[in-house]
């Protein structure tokens, strides 16, 4: 499981956030899949309102066990949001847009994309809206596979790597898998304590 440093604004005490309008913020149930996976490799996770879009960003890439090495963006409603302040109007800046702010669109149209060159498109459903929770993290509830390697070309890619663990005896298949990376890959593996001890531990949740 990769580990992503980041630093999330933590605090010795933290309360449940409230809006301008001193109402405390919601807390969110999604369910994330990979498009195109088959079968599906899909994650239940739950958000609290308050954090960006960058920070949702490095929770989504704990719970694929992705890298963070390559480009990402999230499409929201009918809006892009990128992490580029240099070329991008500050109102579509992740670091800028907390969840709450975009619930209604949440709930129409969320998409994920991370590496461009490889497509990883992500469907985010919004399941439930939840209460506030004092001092909570992110939360991984339930999912199924593990996402697949990077660098692996796509979900065509992974479809060929899936094959190619099934058929080791293929002479196309032993090509394949004679990069480690690709012959260890286990597409079964989900753990669920793992996933959630490091989104404790980069939230700081108590």
């Amino acid at each position: 499981m990769t580990i992503i440093k980041a630093d999330f604004g933590r605090t010795k005490e933290r309360s449940a956030p409230a809006k301008k309008d001193g109402k405390p913020i919601s807390r969110y149930q999604l369910h994330v899949s990979l498009a195109f996976s088959d079968p599906l490799i899909w994650r239940r996770i739950i958000i609290p309102g308050e954090i960006t879009l960058l920070q949702f960003h490095q929770v989504l890439q704990t719970c694929f066990d992705w890298s963070g090495e390559h480009n990402h963006q999230f499409y929201v409603g009918k809006v892009f949001y990128s992490a580029n302040s240099a070329t991008t109007d500050p109102r579509f800046i992740e670091d800028f847009v907390e969840l709450h702010t975009i619930e209604e669109a949440m709930r129409w149209c969320f998409t994920y994309m991370y590496d461009a060159g490889d497509g990883w498109e992500h469907t985010l459903e919004l399941e439930e809206i939840l209460a506030p929770q004092k001092n909570s993290a992110p939360q991984v509830l339930d999912g199924e596979w593990a996402a697949p390697p990077e660098e692996i070309g796509g979900v065509h890619g992974y479809a060929e790597l899936i094959h190619a663990l099934e058929n080791p005896q293929l002479e196309k298949s032993q090509r394949l898998l004679q990069e480690k990376k690709f012959r260890d890959f286990d597409p079964s593996r989900f753990n669920l304590n793992e996933m959630n001890t490091i989104l404790a531990r980069q939230f700081g949740s108590k």
